[in-house]
């Protein structure tokens, strides 16, 4: 079979999407599967090396967000009927349009990859942009409602989706997401993928933390990622942890790492607080086998890839209920989980912080056989390119 993955761009600071297709690129390899991907990113950019398919960018859209592009539209249109089913990874934006229009003159299936975009918190949280979204259903909910299948991540993912907009008839399956078994270099296949290097190689790029144990958080800095109440309950339980740290690791396009930074300071924790940036490769394996543990105290999350980077390395991770797989968190012991408000977020380090350390390290000896049970991606790439094989 030939199936295409359809995305925005593939750039890491874009959030999660990215990761899920380069993941699926690798499982579907494994299972005879020909996958190609159309973009909208530089052909020249850098996060385009080391994909291990063939990669059709078409330079940047225009519109911004809306990511319209005549020459997507003008691929698309030229090349769908190549491929026995094609993927589109996100929602609310023109590629989706552009694809279910191409896909219905070539005859072809598509299928639709949600990540998260319909989860009902986005509504409330943003009320504006959810008037907007309304204007918009007609149009995004025939993309939906004409695909082959809709893809969700969990169980908990596909349920609130059907409470956000009317109407809401699609045929939906649950795939979980995850990473391919021997994901332990990142992405580039030719870097140190051994354990004691990929620790040297995050201690080289943070000194400070040697001989220091600490939390890692791995995600964008914004707001839906419960940064600030992390912040805000670290500072809280600092004194009580002196030798636990916090290294706020991730892209920041928001201009959002100034204003917690200002606030760290103002509560005196700034000291302890660490921000690399985004770490890929041998420095972010290295920050994930040497962390206490992982902790995503977000507002909405339908997955987490971060929080299976963390089981395959041997980690426990400390997440809010808002992470869609949390139950699976909790019943395999490999972590905990709390409210996405400031109270919790204190009460879930509290509750780390307070466990016996042989408790913390049978949480992390439980961590890679929870990951190998769970969340190994080949599965999830036989889901999807099942769909198109008859």
């Amino acid at each position: 079979m030939r199936i295409l993955h359809v995305i925005d761009s593939f750039s890491p600071a874009t959030g999660g999407p990215p990761e899920v297709v380069r993941q699926l690129v690798k499982a579907s390899h494994a299972t005879g599967t020909s996958v190609e991907v159309v973009c909208l990113d530089n052909p020249r950019a850098e996060f385009l090396r080391g994909l291990d398919c063939p990669v059709h960018a078409l330079d940047e859209s225009f519109l911004g967000r809306y990511a319209f592009s005549p020459r997507l539209w003008r691929w698309l249109g030229a090349n769908a009927g190549g491929f026995d089913g094609m993927v589109m990874h996100g929602l609310w934006t023109f590629p989706g349009s552009a694809l279910r229009s191409a896909a219905r003159r070539a005859r072809k299936p598509y299928g639709i990859f949600v990540h998260g975009a319909l989860d009902p918190w986005f509504n409330r949280k943003y009320p504006l942009k959810h008037l907007k979204k309304l204007l918009y259903w007609p149009w995004q909910y025939a993309v939906l409602r004409d695909a082959a299948v809709v893809f969700f991540t969990t169980k908990i993912e596909r349920d609130l989706a059907k409470t956000s907009f009317r109407p809401s008839h699609w045929k939906s399956v649950v795939a979980p997401l995850g990473i391919v078994e021997d994901e332990d270099f990142g992405h580039d296949p030719t870097g140190p993928h051994d354990s004691a290097t990929q620790i040297d190689e995050f201690y080289r790029a943070l000194p400070a933390l040697r001989g220091r144990r600490f939390l890692l958080f791995l995600a964008r800095l914004h707001e839906k990622k419960g940064c600030d109440l992390l912040i805000e309950a670290f500072a809280r339980v600092a004194k009580a942890a002196p030798q636990v740290d916090l290294v706020m690791a991730g892209p920041d396009r928001v201009g959002m790492q100034a204003k917690l930074q200002d606030r760290a300071q103002q509560l005196g924790i700034a000291e302890r607080v660490h921000w690399p940036g985004m770490i890929g490769g041998a420095v972010k394996w290295g920050a994930l086998r040497t962390c206490d543990a992982l902790i995503l105290p977000s507002h909405q999350e339908n997955f987490g890839v971060s929080v299976i980077e963390a089981l395959r390395a041997g980690r426990p991770v400390l997440l809010s209920y808002a992470v869609n797989i949390w139950p699976e968190i909790e019943n395999d012991g490999v972590g905990l989980a709390d409210e996405d408000t400031l109270e919790g977020a204190v009460r879930l380090l509290q509750r780390w912080l307070s466990l016996p350390a042989a408790e913390q390290a049978a949480m992390a000896a439980r961590a890679q056989p929870c990951f190998a049970a769970r969340f190994s991606v080949e599965r999830t790439a036989a889901t999807v390119n099942g769909v198109f094989a008859t």
